[in-house]
């Protein structure tokens, strides 16, 4: 049985602001450069991939520098069934689906943390969806 994933009316401004950030680096608007990702992400930031791997955010870097160096970076993506819920105060869990050249389907979830200097993203995981 699926859980009940309902957003709280009083989080629909911070599900908004989240959602439009998703999928996190592929969104130009945000910056393509390292010091545009750097800003984005917390100190000590790290994600798991879909393929259960931990990443370290130097290499999340690093990667991030390898797409856009030969220039604008392209790639299809729909995302749907974003639900955001607070964790602790300025921390939240946003959670979605995310299809991705409309043949990998995976869940995705991201922790943010609402900071002085704006959105920061504090971890990152994937799943990728078996019976999709």
């Amino acid at each position: 049985m699926e859980p009940q994933r309902i957003t709280p009316p009083e989080l629909a401004g911070i599900l908004a602001e989240l959602s439009a950030r998703e999928p996190i680096f592929h969104r130009p608007e945000l910056g393509t450069t390292r010091a545009d990702f750097d800003r984005l992400m917390a100190a000590d930031y790290w994600e798991t991939g879909a393929s259960g791997r931990r990443y370290a955010r130097e290499l999340i870097l690093d990667e991030m520098d390898r797409r856009y160096a030969s220039g604008p970076y392209e790639d299809i993506w729909e995302t749907s069934e974003f639900h955001c819920r607070q964790l602790a105060e300025n921390v939240y869990l946003l959670t979605y689906t995310l299809l991705q050249d409309r043949q990998r389907l995976t869940r995705r979830a991201t922790i943010w943390q609402r900071t002085p200097d704006g959105w920061k993203i504090a971890y990152h995981q994937g799943t990728i969806v078996q019976d999709a």
